[in-house]
């Protein structure tokens, strides 16, 4: 079985409600989340790719070592979740990050690619939250909110 399908991978509203679900996760916390998707992925590995890719985003730069990156190789069939220092062991080491892309892989098998985000923003965001909760002294969105595509 195919882990996405052949549809086009988002259309526009589909788009729409991942950035939304980007924003809103974002409302809850100071941490930052990005999504980055292409067709083929430069790497055998994808985790490799995930985290060259936060780098050039300049998602190590947040001022709380907090952001996010949800990443995916339409044509490759790959994806991978990364997370920047304080977020990554706060959120609770390897087992966490394996149980959320379990879950994206659920939505993947099943084609559906922006639900597969949707929930996986929301999972994640649930953790940052938690270790990193919304403060209203922060009010600047370090990063932008928009699907960056690659390739």
């Amino acid at each position: 079985m195919s882990l996405f399908s052949r549809k086009p991978l988002l259309n526009g509203e589909t788009q729409h409600k991942v950035v939304e679900a980007i924003k809103a996760a974002e409302l809850r916390t100071t941490a930052e989340v990005r999504v980055f998707v292409e067709a083929h992925c430069e790497y055998v590995d994808p985790m490799e790719r995930a985290v060259e890719v936060f780098g050039k985003l300049g998602m190590h730069q947040t001022e709380k070592r907090n952001a996010v990156i949800i990443y995916l190789a339409v044509k490759d069939h790959q994806y991978a979740l990364y997370g920047d220092a304080a977020i990554y062991e706060l959120a609770g080491g390897p087992a966490f990050w394996k149980t959320a892309a379990e879950h994206l892989v659920a939505y993947l098998k099943e084609g559906k690619i922006g639900e597969g985000l949707c929930a996986c923003i929301i999972e994640l965001s649930n953790a940052m939250a938690l270790h990193f909760p919304y403060d209203p002294n922060i009010t600047k969105n370090e990063l932008p909110d928009e699907i960056v595509f690659g390739k």
